[in-house]
């Protein structure tokens, strides 16, 4: 059975809630696990967030703040936005309080997932972001793991962002992560959210296609993206990600799921799983990666 696209793509303004204008939990999409919370703070801002049953990742999309958890200070230098470079970041545990505050303001995403273990409260430098490469010629895409498994510990949470330039298809070829098959593939829900770039004056879009994989509720989705808007997966084949030639396109995904292990195993599209084959000695786009290494930033005080 497939569902109604409109369920599954959610524009920017139909996810607001108080100081989020994003606010997707457990419960508002319909599954388990993943969360996206994205705050904005005005200049000399401050936030109160109560955990809760979930872990956090405090991510700046744009400015700086200062987080304060378990007696512990955060000072993230942040980034001028999510096209200018990689960040620092901080991690919340579950059963927790945090202050985030901002100086000059600024927009913050927190990733979420409901899990079981509590971990400490911990600063996550840029510096220590793993920027990968991947894919070739207009299949080129730059994808920062700052909390991908095996590189940052999380208990459920799996997150990172993926930039992908004017033109150029990414989330390719179609892949899904929607079964539990220990060694082959893991069983994630996943958020997309996007920031298009704009040009020229010109606020850009891009393209987002989830199909059915017959395993689950089937979301059957061809959604024109616009900044700030986000599709919801909780299972099926998803990609492309295509972003329109001019404007540079940046999406935040967010996992989590039941598996005994923490874990991205994905399956491709018999279809379409060619196309990998197709890379080997193929140059990666000239205009990756959009920015230079991170340097040394601030630490926690």
């Amino acid at each position: 059975m497939t569902c109604d696209s409109q369920e599954f793509h959610r524009t920017a303004a139909s996810t607001a809630d108080g100081p989020y204008t994003v606010d997707i939990d457990p419960e508002r999409a319909g599954w388990g696990y993943s969360a996206l919370r994205v705050l904005e703070l005005p200049p000399g801002g401050s936030h109160s967030l109560a955990t809760g049953d979930s872990e956090w990742i405090v991510l700046p999309l744009s400015g700086g703040c200062t987080v304060v958890t378990e007696g512990r200070a955060f000072e993230l230098r942040g980034r001028d936005s999510v096209f200018s470079s990689v960040t620092d970041f901080a991690y919340l545990p579950r059963d927790a309080h945090a202050q985030i505050a901002s100086g000059a303001g600024g927009r913050f995403a927190l990733t979420g997932a409901r899990c079981e273990r509590r971990l400490p409260a911990r600063y996550g430098p840029a510096e220590d972001v793993p920027v990968e490469l991947r894919g070739t010629g207009n299949c080129s895409r730059q994808v920062n793991n700052f909390a991908a498994a095996g590189v940052f510990e999380c208990d459920r949470l799996i997150a990172v962002e993926v930039l992908t330039p004017g033109g150029n298809w990414s989330s390719y070829p179609p892949h899904k992560h929607d079964e539990c098959r220990p060694g082959q593939e893991s069983q994630l829900e996943e958020i997309y959210y996007f920031e298009i770039a704009a040009a020229h004056g010109t606020p850009g879009v891009g393209y987002q296609r989830v199909t059915p994989s017959g395993h689950g509720v089937g979301p059957d989705v061809l959604a024109e993206v616009r900044h700030g808007d986000t599709v919801l997966i909780p299972d099926g084949w998803h990609g492309p990600s295509i972003a329109a030639p001019g404007h540079d396109m940046y999406y935040l995904n967010v996992m989590a799921g039941p598996g005994a292990e923490r874990e991205w195993l994905i399956c491709d599209h018999p279809d379409h799983a060619w196309i990998r084959g197709t890379w080997a000695g193929q140059p990666v786009d000239p205009r990756l990666p959009l920015y230079p290494a991170a340097s040394k930033g601030a630490q926690e005080r």
